[in-house]
């Protein structure tokens, strides 16, 4: 394992963890509750998820080498990248309109009847998921070169470990925007949600234009 494949790893790490640090802003910024456990509960979700989809991928397409052969692993590697390319843009269109439609809603009502929006573990497990499950893909470009069956293990926890940090990043400066929006939470979700559109818009973007 070379310096050259160590900072390729690092920089898919970056990239792969971008997804995850803008859902995690959004979190900050959302979540009225957030403590010190909850951030780093959320950080370690986005890590695992990030991690273990690129590994997921590595050995779906060394399954389908091992079994049919090298094309029979490119083909599975290559269907692979598109199916999971627009099933996260769809998760994440939903989660972020939801998530609009839901805090416009909310802006209108009566301040007696708002519902601040609060930390929920099932909710961060499918945050983490939807924002992972196109890294599936990755998982074809470590296969293609960049891991082994040995090495993989240590790529995928750089990923873990980037992931995590830009996690707490995230989670930090949205609480840093909601304490300057002085808590309107309502707002909040409404960037948040808009946030996540964005986010699903780039998914597609990225992968057809190869940004």
């Amino acid at each position: 394992m070379t310096a050259s494949i160590l900072i390729q790893i690092f920089l898919l790490g970056i990239g792969l963890s971008a997804d995850a640090f803008s859902v995690a802003l959004t979190d900050g910024l959302t979540y009225v509750d957030i403590n010190k456990k909850k951030s780093f509960f959320i950080a370690f979700v986005f890590g695992f998820m990030q991690a273990l989809m690129p590994l997921i991928g590595f050995w779906l397409v060394e399954a389908a080498e091992t079994i049919a052969g090298s094309v029979a692993g490119s083909n599975v590697g290559t269907i692979m990248s598109k199916i999971v390319c627009w099933v996260a843009f769809g998760l994440l269109i939903f989660i972020g309109g939801k998530m609009l439609i839901e805090s416009i809603i909310e802006l209108k009502k009566p301040e007696e009847e708002k519902t601040p929006k609060k930390f929920s573990i099932r909710e961060v497990i499918f945050y983490g998921f939807a924002t992972a499950i196109d890294a599936l893909a990755a998982g074809v470009a470590l296969h293609a070169g960049l891991s082994n069956t040995v090495t993989v293990w240590l790529h995928v926890s750089i990923i873990l470990v980037l992931t995590f940090g830009l996690s707490l990043v995230g989670l930090f400066l949205g609480k840093q925007i909601m304490k300057l929006l002085k808590g309107k939470y309502e707002i909040s979700g409404i960037i948040g949600g808009c946030v996540l559109i964005l986010l699903a818009v780039w998914v597609i973007l990225s992968h057809y234009l190869g940004i």
